[in-house]
Order: C-alpha cells, then structure tokens, then sequence
C-alpha cells in the first residue's frame, strides 16, 4: 500500500510539476498535431466500439484492418472492461466514422496523410455518439485513428475507457512527405518478427519510410534468386530472409502507411558479396571496393536490382555510394592496368561506378538516392534525379538545393541513433531546413531520417536504442516548426515525450528512459515511468 501511495505521489506530482513549468496544460499528443482545440469535457468510450465507413474509399481493406488492430491498442491491457455494465446507450463514443475520399491505396512518396478528427460528446439529435475522422486517402484515415488511439486512456477508479479534454477539433498534416527511420540488417541479424515489431511502432510516432540497409560488407543476408549464391555471404544459413520474407515486410509496412526503401550499398561496403562470387572482389587479398573493371560485377548488381524491382514498389532505391576507399584498385594489377586502358584515375572509376548503378537503377524506373560524399565528390555529374542523402554534418542539403538536388536530411551529429551520448533536446531540436531560407529551395529537402545503424544493435536492444530518441525526431518532421518551438518549447515537449515513451512501454514497445545521459541504458533507480 505504501508503495502504491508513494507511485500515486510522484506520478500525479510529476504531472502537476510538468504542466506548472508552461503556462498552457500539456496536450499529450505525440507526435503534436498541426492544428487543434480541445474542451473540458470528458467522454467515455464504448468497448464495443465499432466502425461506419463512408466515401469512395471507406471500403479499404486496409482501413477495416487497421480498425481492429487500434481497437486492440485502446483495450489493450484492460481486461473484463466489457463485462463492466454501463446503463445502454449511456457511452459518448461508441462509433469511429471514417470518412476517406479515394478508393486508391497507391502509397507513393507524397501521398496525402492529412485527416480531420473530430471528438464530441453526442446530443440529443444523435442517436449515438461518434468519433468522426476524415481522410482524402486510406494513409491519412491511419494517422487519424493513431491520434484518436493516444486520446482514449484508460480510468482505473471507474474502469472505463475516457477520452479527457473533449470536444476535439484536430486537423493535421504532416510537415514533410519523407519521414524515416534507417535500420541496419547486417551487422546484425534483424528476425522478421523483429523488423516488424520496429515497423508497428515507427507507426505509433507517424514515420513514414523504413530505410531497409538489408546488406553491407559483413553479411548479404537476402536471397536473389537470378544470383542465389550471393546469400553465401550470410553470418549463418539461419540468419537469412527469403524473397517471401522480403514481400512480407513490405506488405506489413503498406498496411501501416510506411514505405520500404532498400538500400544496396556500392561500389563500397560490398565485401560479403564475394563469399558467393569471389569474382567480384578485385583480388583474394583486396576485397573491396567492388571490382570495377569487369562486366560480371555490374550484371550481378544488375540481376540483383531487377530481383528487388519485384519487391519494393517505393520509387526512392538507395545506391550508397559512400566511404569508398579505391586503394584496392590502384594495388590490384588488372584493375590498375583497366583504369590506364580508360585513361581514368582511381578517383574517376569511383565516379564512374556511380553513374553507371544510377542508370542501372533508373532504367527499373527507380529514382536513386545516394549518400552525401557522390555529392561532394562529382555533383556535377550526379543524374538530375538523385536525392542526396546528408550525413557527414550540417550544411549539405543547403548545397544540394541550391544545385537542383533533392535532399534528405540524417546529419550524424544529431540523428544517428547508435550516437548514444546525443540527448533527446538535440535530436528535437534539429531542423532538416536549417540554413535553407528560400521556399522553392525548402520544397527540395523531402524530410529526414534517423539512422539505427547495427553494430552494437541486435534483438535485445534494438528498439531501446530506436526509443524514444526516434520520436523526438518524428515529431519535428511532422509538427510545423513554429508549432513546437517557442521560449517554452523543451519544457512542454519533455513532459510529453515522457508520456509518449510510456505509451510505447504499455503498447510493448522496450522503449527506454528519456534523460539518461546514455541511450538505452537502464533506470537508475526504482520510479515512475513519467519521471525517466
């Protein structure tokens, strides 16, 4: 009992203590909407809560889907609250109308995520009461149902199921069309369940892209069927994903709004690809770069993107293309005397290299992405349509704007998450526009990406580490920055970031303590979630 008093002190103290250093109460929304008010009423939801669909698109398969699986996230955790009796007809919620205008469940880099939700107590004209949210697309109605999922929290004196501040008026939409997490499959093996636990929960803060880094020079862990000796050069037969694994995890992305965009790095990081075709190396002793000098190496990378053509629809295809030492090429003899037949340094076949897995991709109609260095190395040469990839530092996006580029923004500094001594207030508080003051030029920069690179991530940390730094960043890709900046904007953002990892916790998300001053790291003592 005492324990129990204690927990109740802190944690109600905490609140009181959080919302008393702003002069305006917390809205614990994660990530903040756009726009909104908010009343002070406080409506009860109906466990039997059900759905009515209307609109060209109200019969997606996908949104009656996502219904039940929110519906599981509200109740979750609550057991017997249907067999709790409540007078009929005494519930203010007890329908979720959705509202969606397009039958299309195209989910294109762009698409509109914008929804409208309302919330209100029911009056004497209705014969129940509604949630209403309305979409323009299937992707816009999942956002909404995420906001209204964070609205309802449960109330253990009366075992019910609330919804507090009501009326809502929420009308949102993202502040940039690309919103990604980065998630590194080879350094460390990543079990399917895994990659789509990670998935669930970039959909719980509004992430939009997985950046899928599925191989690199320790382990090619994904099968290619036109060169199936490639997943040779996984850790062990065990940690592998077949094709069907692949379409698997890009069909459950689909279903929570997020895209897939794989990554094959080149000519650079390749070094498991030789295990299975040591050809491809430019000699036993000198595994990488890639070898540039023969055929055989771009009609495996050839092979290998006309396999994924078939598994990733999404138009961005990462290349890579960085930390590529060509040493090995000036040392290796064949290669050497290759680059004196073309007349070309080693420095040019790097280019050269580039622009020919650009074509290759373009050609399966793919739009390439590439790290910042084929930027800052050759960006004359760059294909028009690449989307430079920052991660180096600040200042890059600028520069690739300024020449046409489009720019995704991951400066290491601030959103590399295995960087595990960066604060959450430094991950908010980046900005992918910074530096960018012209509006033709900010239209460029399509988002950001926060990176989980995996060298010391594996199953049993993974989502600590992605947690809640991850959200700090999703939230200043979705909110408008005037919304959540401000003399104040720390102070109201800490308590609600504390809320949201606490959320994550009760969704079974491992989601770890927000001040540490080590990522991932255990509490440092016995306390309540909302004070971590």
């Amino acid at each position: 009992m005492k324990t129990l008093l204690l927990f109740l002190f802190v944690f109600s103290s905490t609140l009181c203590f959080s919302q008393a250093k702003v002069k305006a109460p917390v809205t614990y929304l994660w990530p903040l909407p756009a726009e909104y008010t908010s009343g002070n009423e406080t409506l009860s939801v109906d466990p039997a809560l059900s759905l009515v669909v209307g609109g060209n698109g109200g019969g997606s398969g996908i949104l009656k889907v996502a219904f039940d699986r929110y519906k599981a996230i509200i109740f979750n955790g609550v057991s017997g609250i249907g067999r709790i009796k409540q007078k009929k007809g005494s519930y203010d919620i007890s329908k979720v109308r959705v509202v969606v205008q397009s039958a299309s469940e195209d989910l294109n880099l762009g698409v509109d995520e914008s929804y409208t939700l309302f919330v209100l107590r029911k009056d004497g004209k209705a014969i129940v009461g509604e949630a209403t949210i309305e979409a323009n697309t299937v992707y816009g109605a999942l956002r909404g149902l995420e906001t209204f999922s964070q609205l309802c929290t449960f109330n253990y004196e009366t075992k019910s199921m609330q919804v507090h501040k009501a009326p809502w008026n929420i009308r949102d939409k993202p502040r940039f069309a690309y919103r990604g997490l980065l998630l590194d499959t080879s350094r460390h093996y990543l079990p399917i369940d895994v990659i789509k636990q990670v998935i669930e929960s970039m959909s719980y803060a509004k992430l939009n892209v997985l950046h899928w880094h599925v191989i690199d020079k320790e382990s090619f862990p994904l099968e290619v069927p036109t060169f199936p000796k490639l997943w040779k050069g996984s850790y062990s037969q065990w940690e592998r994903y077949t094709v069907e694994d692949a379409y698997e995890v890009v069909n459950f992305a689909k279903t929570r709004g997020i895209n897939v965009m794989a990554e094959v790095d080149v000519p650079g990081h390749a070094e498991s690809w030789g295990t299975g075709y040591p050809d491809l190396w430019p000699s036993s002793s000198c595994t990488q770069p890639l070898d540039v000098s023969k055929n055989f190496t771009f009609d495996v990378l050839s092979g290998i993107l006309t396999d994924l053509r078939k598994i990733f629809p999404f138009e961005l295809f990462h290349l890579g293309g960085d930390e590529v030492n060509t040493t090995c090429w000036e040392d290796t003899p064949h290669v050497n005397k290759w680059l004196e037949q073309q007349n070309m340094t080693a420095k040019g076949a790097y280019q050269y290299f580039v622009l020919k897995a650009q074509e290759i991709a373009i050609s399966k109609n793919w739009t390439p992405v590439n790290w910042e260095e084929t930027f800052n190395t050759f960006p004359t040469k760059l294909n028009p349509k690449t989307v430079v990839h920052n991660w180096l530092g600040g200042g890059v996006c600028p520069k690739a704007v300024d020449q046409g580029f489009r720019c995704i923004f991951s400066n290491q500094g601030v959103w590399y998450l295995d960087h595990l001594d960066v604060p959450w207030d430094v991950t908010y508080n980046a900005d992918p526009l910074e530096g960018i003051h012209d509006s033709s030029k900010q239209k460029l920069v399509l988002g950001g990406e926060v990176c989980m690179w995996g060298e010391t991530a594996d199953p049993s940390n993974v989502q600590q580490t992605i947690w809640p730094r991850a959200a700090a960043a999703a939230e200043r890709l979705w909110c408008t920055k005037e919304s959540t900046t401000g003399k104040s904007s720390n102070e109201t953002a800490l308590p609600r970031l504390h809320y949201f990892r606490c959320l994550l916790n009760r969704r079974g998300v491992q989601a770890a303590p927000v001040e540490n001053f080590y990522a991932r790291s255990a509490p440092t003592g016995a306390g309540s979630c909302y004070v971590q």
